[in-house]
């Protein structure tokens, strides 16, 4: 079938993947179809393989960008500061860039088992190179409660992905004393 009239690649290929972003966040990856999709974008189904060749292609393409914009963003708030400073920092870039993708982070944590091995690897290796950057940071500050880096790394990470599970705008803390609250919280789990 001809395109819709009026789109184009360019407008038509970000609506194809805020439409799936929505739609698998709302409804899970499994429940929705290509047919959904396309009917969100307001795209004949077929359509939609211009844009991506199925639909695990496009669940791995939104959770490789996720990464791929979540190291991208924290390499320019990374000042170098020293190891306080820079804990400070993680804990404040990471609340405050998965508040703003609420999506984003569901699927990129509930959704890993829907993805192909070759594409849950590649998505685990940005992971891990993320993990890293925390655990850099938490050797660096040699604090008593550190123990296992690795271990505490993961635990304060599921502490700060998790203020996407409760806060919400409007509500009776705002995200500066969120942000305020976890930074103290922090500072005490690892114990600097």
């Amino acid at each position: 079938m001809a395109r819709t009239s009026g789109s184009s690649s360019q407008k038509t290929g970000p609506l194809v993947r805020a439409a799936a972003l929505r739609l698998f966040a709302q409804h899970g990856f499994a429940a929705v179809s290509m047919r959904q999709i396309a009917a969100e974008v307001g795209v004949q189904a077929g359509a939609l393989y211009r844009y991506t060749p199925d639909k695990q292609s496009l669940l791995f393409e939104l959770m490789q960008f996720h990464m791929e914009e979540l190291l991208a963003t924290w390499e320019e708030v990374d000042a170098g500061a020293a190891p306080l400073a820079r804990l400070d920092s993680f804990v404040r870039f990471h609340i405050l860039h998965h508040l703003d993708r609420a999506d984003a982070v569901f699927i990129s944590y509930m959704e890993l088992r829907n993805l192909t091995p070759e594409n849950f690897a590649q998505i685990e290796a940005m992971r891990a190179e993320y993990e890293q950057v925390l655990e850099n940071i938490l050797v660096a500050c040699g604090g008593e409660g550190l123990g296992d880096p690795k271990l505490t790394t993961l635990a304060v990470l599921a502490m700060l992905t998790g203020v996407n599970t409760w806060y919400r705008e409007g509500g009776r803390l705002d995200r500066e004393t969120v942000v305020q609250s976890y930074v103290a919280m922090v500072r005490r789990v690892v114990g600097v």
